[in-house]
């Protein structure tokens, strides 16, 4: 645990350093494509906005990356649901679960989130246990048993003390600025005056440009993926073992796998976040097979195999069932 935990911290502050040198590189490289062989001196102003830009967002990353999350999401504190006589019930047992939870693993409580969707599904976030939260959907609590609750807030919990959480909501502000910086130069490129220097060192330098722009989002992506899987089927042990019932989060992540609704508020920057996949893609449809190669989540099949294995074959789930109340 220890390891995982120093292991996370260590990949956290390696991501960030990769993020400065690249967004540094990519402001450099653009800089000397719109000034041309001819002003040399645009080069060192892109390098000059990629340092200000990569240091601020840097730091917005490390300290406002949580709040960005649970913006983009729609997610509220739990009290507004305490306070409504319509979902006081699940409010008060879902925040106890994290209470109870927060207890058994040694961390202090984190805040409690709720999303109005249908679609069940949560995320943890926050760079440390003192500034973490938990965040679940209308349509998990209202879909979750006790046991199958709390085998997905122990999995969430995990997040938090391995430090997941830190470099998961970091992604969010450093990946989506390459690609904002990348989607900027393109756009510019294609809708502006590209004539300005006709020369071939010119044309070389932004062909480069070009080529760095168009793999930007690509890099993204594989960062996300690095820390996407294994971390999963890890939270999942971890999970299991804090509530001591791996049936609960087995069940749990069949009913999520089986429910084809679309999350509304989730998208491709925050869907590493959470439990499961939250962008379905039905079975056979176009694409699908290579969406799952990028997929930063492990086959729900797999993660509930190996939860069984855990709990000795107790009781085997499929994905798609509905296990009993």
């Amino acid at each position: 645990m220890y390891e995982q935990i120093s292991s996370n911290k260590w990949r956290s502050g390696l991501m960030m350093l990769f993020f400065v040198a690249f967004v540094v590189a990519l402001g450099y490289i653009i800089g000397l494509a719109w000034g041309g062989t001819s002003n040399p001196a645009y080069g060192f102003i892109g390098l000059a906005i990629g340092m200000t830009v990569a240091l601020i967002m840097s730091l917005v990353s490390y300290y406002r990356s949580d709040k960005v999350a649970l913006r983009v999401s729609g997610a509220v504190p739990v009290e507004q649901y305490v306070n409504d006589p319509n979902w006081r019930a699940l409010a008060i047992r879902y925040d106890n679960a994290v209470e109870g939870l927060a207890i058994a693993a040694g961390l202090p409580k984190p805040a409690v989130y709720v999303i109005y969707d249908d679609a069940p599904n949560a995320f943890a976030t926050g760079r440390n246990p003192e500034h973490s939260a938990i965040a679940a959907t209308t349509g998990l609590l209202t879909m979750m048993n006790d046991q199958e609750l709390q085998g997905v807030i122990g999995h969430e919990m995990s997040h938090i003390k391995n430090y997941d959480i830190l470099i998961q909501t970091m992604t969010i502000v450093l990946v989506g600025t390459v690609i904002l910086m990348s989607d900027i130069f393109l756009r510019t490129f294609w809708f502006g005056d590209s004539d300005s220097d006709s020369g071939g060192a010119g044309v070389i330098m932004l062909v480069i440009a070009i080529i760095f722009a168009i793999l930007s989002p690509i890099i993204a992506q594989l960062i996300k993926l690095a820390i996407g899987r294994k971390r999963e089927y890890l939270a999942d042990a971890n999970g299991a073992l804090l509530t001591r019932y791996p049936p609960g989060l087995a069940n749990a992540l069949a009913k999520i796998g089986g429910d084809n609704r679309q999350l509304r508020r989730a998208n491709k920057a925050t869907a590493h976040l959470y439990i499961a996949q939250p962008l379905k893609t039905e079975k056979g449809q176009k694409g699908g097979r290579l969406n799952s190669l990028f997929d930063t989540h492990p086959p729900i099949e797999e993660r509930i195999r190996r939860l069984n294995e855990m709990a000795g074959g107790f009781q085997e789930v499929q994905p798609g069932e509905a296990p009993s109340q």
